[in-house]
């Protein structure tokens, strides 16, 4: 009998069901702090008054939520471009989900290791740089 974990169907399920929370956490999080003001503090701007790479992210929820894009922009280009690559993998997902073709990235791409890095060193490095040069 075939495992039913490794038919793409169920991962492609899990991964579109995790988005969704995530996007759901978000929304309730930028929800919050656009009609409240409280927000969630940066353990990391505390200790060491620098912005981490995530700094701004709700600011940058809250922006969306009243369509101010350009604002959203200039909150956290770093997590705005996440964002985006997040919602171009949610809309493949949904349409495999739906009978459209598999989209995949060539084998060597498909590392987790590889992305991890990527992202860490991307992060890393827009930390610095926003640290350093005004971006916004």
């Amino acid at each position: 009998m075939p495992n039913r974990s490794d038919s793409p169907t169920v991962t492609t399920r899990s991964r579109v069901r995790a988005a969704v929370m995530f996007g759901a956490v978000g929304l309730s999080l930028s929800a919050v702090y656009a009609f409240s003001g409280y927000g969630i503090p940066c353990p990391w701007r505390v200790l060491t008054h620098t912005l981490c790479p995530f700094c701004g992210a709700t600011t940058l929820g809250a922006y969306l939520l009243r369509g101010d894009v350009a604002a959203a922009w200039a909150a956290n280009q770093f997590v705005f471009v996440l964002l985006v690559g997040l919602l171009l993998a949610g809309i493949i997902w949904v349409a495999e989900l739906l009978g459209g073709p598999r989209l995949r990235f060539p084998a060597r791409w498909g590392d987790q290791r590889l992305w991890y890095a990527v992202l860490g060193t991307a992060g890393v490095a827009f930390a610095v740089v926003r640290n350093l040069v005004p971006l916004g």
